[in-house]
């Protein structure tokens, strides 16, 4: 197949702004969002067998991350996870990726923009007495980091670039600083109790135990590293994307691993696991304990920019995902209408209104729990495109004749694996819910077929 014919790939190379900084920065930016920050007090019941846990999921992403590698230097093309599942398995199945992938960008957002507010609320109390002023808040990132996408993509991907430095460099200071104050007796592998009395022998339960507790860590860890499709989407607003796209990606989601593991680890070495599993802000505390109130409150703005960071990211990707499918008629048109600096203006427009919307309904407790779900919805439905793509590159690496082909070959098996056990991982009524989410979008899929079948019969 070429992908010199499709319509992702009309925009004029001099609109290309996204060199490997940028593009890079969107993989690590999207990333590294609000997650992290909590993550080491959800691990703290699994002491050092959380590690054995990322090890798990960072081999997982990485395997992913050759699935885009290979896909993007293959064919690259706007929309990523969508572009590669119509050309590599069809137009129904690309529609549910777009579906799905759109519908959990601004749902995501709306969490996203809350979570900032909490980290807000940490800095300045009195926004805790005041649901208004909190959500108000939460629409003002919201609008704040639309009205910068919509600008252009050049802005938004330096705004990206921005804050990815402004959060990665310090995190990676706190990790290599911190390394010096971690306490190893903080690193238990004690799994008496995992442990329980069974007819089966200790050495065999321990064992089995044992691996429970690292696919549960690896659980946990894995949230954290979604988004490692994030540089293959804006393909046609990225400097020669065979070679850009790849390298972005490896070096993205290398890198995070690298920060995820050395600020975990640093954080679980300084504060006693008993106080990590109750802290509200486990990198803020560890921070504190090292240096200082004044590092607390550092550490805290730290936090709000990454997700600041992510969510500008994801606004991003929101906007381009669509245009992709507009491009094809297997989304409306509408989204992939672009403004004078390039940027699918009317989209990403759309995409926040629906955000604000939700966003307010957090100020309705009957309503938040509908809010929440969204939120549990959004997760499945980017794992979703993982398992599709996986199974495009293991049809388009089965026709190439490549060195190493079987580790390749071998790498993307391993990522389809991994993404369908993290789909499982996330719990039979996300996938259920999930299911009938992707099945909603059936109609649209159809009213379009059938709006581009009179099309065709007009102009015929």
């Amino acid at each position: 197949m070429n992908s010199n014919n499709n319509n992702s790939n009309n925009s004029n190379s001099s609109d290309r702004s996204f060199g490997l900084a940028i593009t890079s920065s969107l993989v690590i930016g999207t990333m590294i969002g609000s997650g992290i920050f909590l993550l080491p007090a959800s691990l703290a019941q699994y002491g050092g067998v959380s590690l054995f846990g990322w090890l798990f999921a960072a081999m997982g992403a990485v395997c992913l991350a050759w699935v885009f590698a290979k896909l993007s230097h293959w064919h690259p093309g706007l929309g990523g996870p969508y572009h590669y599942t119509r050309i590599g398995i069809g137009e129904f199945p690309a529609f549910l990726v777009a579906w799905g992938y759109w519908i959990s960008i601004w749902t995501g957002n709306a969490a996203i923009a809350m979570a900032a507010v909490s980290y807000c609320k940490l800095l300045i109390p009195a926004l805790s007495d005041s649901t208004f002023l909190a959500t108000g808040l939460a629409l003002s990132f919201i609008w704040l980091f639309t009205a910068i996408n919509i600008s252009g993509v050049k802005e938004a991907g330096i705004t990206q670039l921005i804050t990815t430095v402004l959060k990665a460099v310090p995190l990676i200071l706190f990790a290599i600083m911190g390394l010096w104050f971690v306490e190893p007796d903080h690193f238990t592998f004690d799994l008496s109790s995992f442990t329980e009395a069974t007819n089966e022998s200790t050495d065999n339960n321990t064992i089995i135990q044992l691996g429970s507790s690292i696919m549960a860590a690896a659980a946990l860890w894995l949230w954290a590293f979604l988004g490692v499709e994030s540089a293959s989407i804006p393909a046609d607003s990225i400097k020669e994307p065979q070679k850009t796209i790849p390298r972005a990606t490896i070096i993205g989601v290398l890198a995070v691993a690298f920060i995820y593991a050395l600020g975990v680890i640093v954080v679980m070495g300084v504060i006693p696991p008993s106080d990590l599993a109750t802290s509200d802000g486990p990198f803020a505390d560890a921070a504190q304990r090292l240096w200082g109130s004044w590092a607390g409150i550092l550490m805290t703005i730290i936090a709000l920019i990454s997700t600041l960071g992510a969510l500008n990211g994801l606004i991003l990707l929101g906007g381009q995902m669509p245009m992709a499918a507009a491009r094809d008629n297997l989304f409306p048109r509408w989204f992939a209408r672009q403004n004078k600096r390039q940027a699918p203006g009317l989209g990403i427009f759309l995409s926040a209104i629906l955000t604000s919307i939700l966003i307010l309904t957090t100020t309705s407790k009957t309503l938040l729990n509908v809010f929440n779900f969204a939120i549990l919805l959004s997760t499945t439905s980017i794992i979703v495109p993982y398992l599709f793509c996986s199974a495009a590159a293991f049809r388009f690496q089965s026709s190439k004749k490549e060195k190493l082909k079987f580790i390749s070959i071998t790498a993307i098996i391993a990522a389809f694996l991994f993404s369908l056990w993290a789909l499982a991982g996330a719990g039979q009524e996300a996938v259920y819910w999930g299911f009938l989410l992707m099945m909603a979008g059936i109609p649209i899929y159809t009213g379009l077929k059938m709006k581009n079948d009179q099309t065709n019969e007009t102009n015929s």
